[in-house]
């Protein structure tokens, strides 16, 4: 017998409180812990990454939320009320993200830190947030890919529950949330590993490898996506932008040593300084 998990992960005082906001919520507190750790062994404020995050925060998800709707904008024109129901998903991270960049551009000035040495500070943890956030697609029953069958999911030696969950509308899909998470998630531990060893990361490079790393493998798990937003015809807007972005990270590495005078990621300047 297939089971299916339920969206709703319990009521509160009489409103359902979904497991996507549960998963979201916890990804970004996870994501605020890392990011202050790492801001304080560089030498900034504790409290830096808290301010940028009252800002950034709800900006991010209009941001991400815009995103997605100019992608499907027939769709909300046709039920405008729709545009305010994001507890059933529908928001894009690419769309956090840019949002997200420019609120990162204006916050480091006002504040006078170097704007690539924040960014580096936090693509390991945002990275992490989205490997969290794939987790609440999953429970939502979203973001999943094309017909599979149950024994080729089986010989992926995923648990059951993951198995189980899977099979929507009388299919088994593809489980491409867990693909993006597994990916992300493979990708927190070599930022964090390789920004450890001084001097092979320059600064602004934890950010753009963080930017090439998350695009090359969104290009082919959108690929295998079912709901993906389309700019026309077949062309993905996930995929055109991940290119986009891949391309551009390397270049601008590229471009940036060709240049040279590069600063190394310096982690020395605070590293006696306690969290607490």
């Amino acid at each position: 017998m297939v089971a299916t998990i339920n969206r709703v992960a319990f009521n509160l005082f009489g409103i359902e409180i979904y497991w996507y906001a549960l998963i979201i919520v916890a990804g970004i507190i996870v994501a605020m812990w890392m990011s202050s750790r790492e801001a304080l062994r560089v030498g900034m404020q504790k409290d830096d990454v808290g301010d940028f995050m009252l800002w950034a925060l709800p900006i991010a998800i209009v941001g991400a939320r815009l995103y997605y709707i100019l992608f499907d904008l027939p769709k909300y024109l046709a039920d405008p009320i729709q545009i305010f129901n994001i507890r059933s998903g529908g928001l894009a991270i690419y769309g956090g993200l840019i949002a997200g960049g420019i609120v990162v551009f204006f916050f480091t000035r006002y504040r006078f830190i170097n704007t690539w040495t924040f960014l580096d500070i936090a693509a390991p943890s945002v990275l992490l947030a989205q490997a969290f956030g794939r987790w609440g697609n999953f429970m939502n029953h979203e973001a999943y890919g094309g017909d599979t069958t149950r024994s080729f999911l089986e010989s992926l030696h995923l648990p059951n529950f993951i198995i189980d969950n899977m099979y929507i509308d009388g299919i088994y899909r593809q489980p491409t949330f867990l693909y993006e998470s597994t990916w992300s998630l493979i990708g927190v531990i070599l930022l964090l590993v390789l920004r450890k060893r001084h001097g092979f990361f320059k600064q602004g490079e934890v950010f753009l490898t963080y930017i090439a790393w998350y695009s090359f493998g969104r290009f082919f798990v959108e690929g295998m996506r079912t709901d993906s937003l389309y700019l026309f015809a077949n062309i993905r807007v996930s995929q055109v932008l991940s290119v986009i972005l891949f391309v551009g990270a390397i270049a601008i590495i590229i471009w940036r040593h060709k240049k040279g005078n590069l600063k190394d990621y310096d982690r020395s300047k605070g590293e006696n300084q306690s969290f607490l």
